[in-house]
C-alpha cells in the first residue's frame, strides 16, 4: 500500500501584514529580552544568580515572532533556555528576573530559578530541565485542551539535541494518532551543549523527524521576526482548525555559550562573528529604518527598554528571599482531612 504524503502548510500568513508601529512593538519586545538577559549575565558574574543560567541572546526573534502568531489562550511548554520565551509569552520582566535571583517575588516564588520559570496566569506552563522531557508534557497539555474543547493550541519547544530523545518520538506518535492541537517547535541553534548537530545526528533537518509519523512539518530560518510570525502562524492555524499537530524546525543561533559556565570554545573561528550579521535585533532595526523610523524614535524605544530592564533588576535585587517554612508547599499536596 502506498503511503499518502502529509499535507503541507499554507504559504504566507492570513494575518494582516505588519506596519511600522506593529513591527516596532515586536522590536521592543526583542530588546527587552536582550537587555534582561544581558543584565542576568552581569548578575551571574556577581553571584547574584546562582546555579545554571542559559541565555537566549541571539534567538529573540523566534519567541517574539511565535508570540505574535498566537492567542493569549494558547499554552507554551518549553525547556530550560526559557527566559526569552517567558517574557515573550507575557511573564513580567520583574517576575522573570526575581526568579533568576531566587527571590520570593519570582514567577515560581524563588523555588524554581533560571530553569523553571512558570506562570499559569499567562499560560506559560513552565521550563523543564530534563532534555526532551517537556515534549510529552506538551502533548499532554494539548490532549487536555482538545478534551475540554478550549480551541487553544499548545506550543511545545525544544532544542535540536532533544530531537534525538526517545520521549520526543513517543510524543510525536501520540500527537499524530490523536490529532492533538500542538505545534512542536525545534529551535535548532546548531549545538546541543557543545556538540555540533552534524556530530550528533545523521539527519540535520530535524523537521523530517515528523515524516515517520505522517506529521506536517517545515524547516525555515528564524532570524527575521516577521518570517517566524508567518510560519508559526500557519502552523498554529492548522492545529487550531483540528487538522492535527505540526513539527517546525526554526534555524537560529545563540550568541553565548550553552550556559554561563560555557566559554563556547568549540565554535570554529569566525563563526560567531558571521552569525551576528543575522542578529535579529539589528535586522529588525534596519527594516524599521527602511520603513521611515528615525533615530529619535528608535532611541526613545531603547530608553524605554532600558528603564524596564533596570526596574526588573532593581526589583529582583531588593526583593526578599523565600521563607524556608514554605519550602515544601509546592512539592506535596495538602493533607486531606477525613
Amino acid at each position: 500500500m502506498t503511503a499518502t504524503p502529509p499535507p503541507s502548510l499554507e504559504p504566507g500568513d492570513p494575518r494582516p501584514p505588519l506596519g511600522a508601529a506593529d513591527l516596532a512593538a515586536l522590536w521592543e519586545q526583542m530588546l527587552v529580552i536582550r537587555r534582561v538577559e544581558e543584565l542576568a549575565a552581569k548578575a551571574y558574574t556577581e553571584r547574584k544568580i546562582l546555579g545554571f543560567c542559559h541565555l537566549y541572546i541571539g534567538q529573540e526573534s523566534v519567541a517574539v515572532g511565535a508570540a505574535a502568531a498566537c492567542e493569549p489562550r494558547d499554552r507554551w511548554v518549553t525547556a530550560y533556555r526559557e527566559h526569552g520565551q517567558a517574557l515573550a509569552k507575557g511573564v513580567s520582566p520583574r517576575a522573570v528576573m526575581a526568579e533568576l535571583f531566587g527571590k520570593a517575588t519570582g514567577s515560581s516564588k524563588g523555588l524554581g530559578g533560571s530553569m523553571h520559570i512558570f506562570d499559569s496566569g499567562v499560560h506559560f506552563m513552565g521550563g523543564y530541565g530534563i532534555v526532551g522531557g517537556q515534549v510529552p508534557l506538551g502533548a499532554g497539555v494539548a490532549w487536555s485542551l482538545k478534551q475540554l474543547g478550549t480551541g487553544a493550541v499548545c506550543l511545545t519547544w525544544f532544542g535540536d539535541g532533544a530531537a534525538n530523545q526517545g520521549a520526543f518520538f513517543e510524543a510525536l506518535c501520540l500527537a499524530q494518532l490523536y490529532k492533538l492541537p500542538v505545534v512542536f517547535i525545534c529551535e535548532n541553534n546548531a549545538y546541543a551543549m557543545g556538540t555540533a548537530i552534524e556530530r550528533a545526528s545523521a539527519l540535520t533537518d530535524m523537521s523530517q523527524r515528523g515524516l515517520g509519523v505522517g506529521m506536517v512539518r517545515e524547516q525555515f530560518v528564524g532570524f527575521d521576526v516577521e518570517v517566524v510570525r508567518q510560519r508559526v502562524g500557519a502552523a498554529v492555524d492548522f492545529a487550531r482548525a483540528g487538522h492535527g499537530p505540526v513539527l517546525l524546525e526554526i534555524v537560529t543561533y545563540r550568541h553565548k555559550g550553552h550556559s554561563m559556565s560555557d566559554p563556547a570554545k568549540y565554535r570554529p573561528a569566525g563563526e560567531l562573528e558571521e552569525k551576528k550579521k543575522s542578529d535579529p535585533v539589528l535586522l529588525t532595526e534596519s527594516r524599521l529604518r527602511d520603513m521611515g523610523m528615525d533615530d529619535a524614535a528608535l532611541e526613545a524605544i531603547r530608553e524605554r527598554v532600558e528603564l524596564v530592564a533596570k526596574d526588573a533588576y532593581d526589583f529582583a535585587e531588593t526583593s526578599p528571599v523565600p521563607d524556608p517554612a514554605h519550602l515544601y508547599d509546592y512539592t506535596y499536596a495538602p493533607a486531606r482531612s477525613e
